[in-house]
């Protein structure tokens, strides 16, 4: 089974299952959520992000910042209300089958075959397999996904725990939310994020594996610690992080 991942006063929640139709009976796709709407989706007993102001809300903003500070991530698990993460995955599995974008590749960590300094035959240059599954922001109007990539207060969110002013949905109108599915066999390998910071939402736990590998501070912009590199392609660096993290999840 393909595995997706591809994040005021409380509006009391009604605790029935959410299906995906009744989603986009709601109108989850547009732009705007009510108060309603986005206390379905989101648990905002635990992650009030509507109102950031509050005290809870800032004690949650301090503690991501510290985490971000300390591991180069934060996670909030059990970000989705229950039964949000199946009905979101639901809305997109059916496009993975006729729709997405397969990409496989073979590259390094650089997605570069040639890093000045770098011998060819380094073992920093070691290449990985690369393979996923993807679908872009036009082909899941009106999902719960991207519902949620819109609303505001998220941007505002994220914004606060990285330090930034403000923060905007992305113009491009295939680049500003993706939905990416692994199979059996299949991974996102070893890379260095050339964005700024990512933020994922996991839709699906997988049956088996799947976990999430990550480094940081492995190279300066004066110092790009080539042999470093190589420790971690070999599996050979203490500081490797591995992650079991479950669906619901915004990181």
């Amino acid at each position: 089974m393909q595995k997706l991942h591809g994040f005021g006063d409380e509006i009391p929640f009604d605790d029935a299952p959410i299906e995906p139709a009744e989603c986009a009976a709601d109108g989850f796709g547009e732009t705007s959520m009510t108060d309603r709407q986005i206390n379905r989706i989101v648990d905002m007993a635990r992650y009030p992000l509507a109102d950031l102001g509050s005290r809870a809300a800032v004690e949650l903003v301090t503690q991501c910042r510290a985490e971000l500070d300390r591991f180069g991530m934060f996670n909030l698990t059990g970000f989705l209300q229950a039964g949000v993460d199946d009905a979101a995955a639901a809305e997109v599995a059916p496009l993975f089958a006729t729709a997405a974008f397969v990409h496989a590749r073979d590259h390094n960590i650089y997605f570069s075959d040639a890093v000045p300094g770098l011998d060819p035959d380094h073992p920093a240059l070691a290449k990985k397999r690369t393979v996923n599954r993807t679908l872009c922001a036009d082909q899941i109007d009106g999902s719960i996904v991207l519902a949620l990539y819109r609303w505001p207060p998220l941007a505002a969110f994220l914004a606060a725990t990285l330090g930034k002013p403000v923060l905007y949905p992305m113009a491009d109108p295939l680049a500003g939310a993706n939905v990416m599915a692994y199979r059996a066999g299949e991974a996102l390998n070893w890379h260095f994020d050339r964005s700024e910071f990512t933020t994922t939402l996991l839709l699906q736990a997988p049956d088996g594996g799947g976990d999430f590998e990550y480094r940081t501070d492995l190279r300066r912009d004066d110092d790009p610690n080539h042999d470093g590199v190589a420790r971690l392609l070999s599996d050979e660096d203490p500081e490797k992080r591995r992650l079991t993290l479950t669906a619901g999840t915004l990181t």
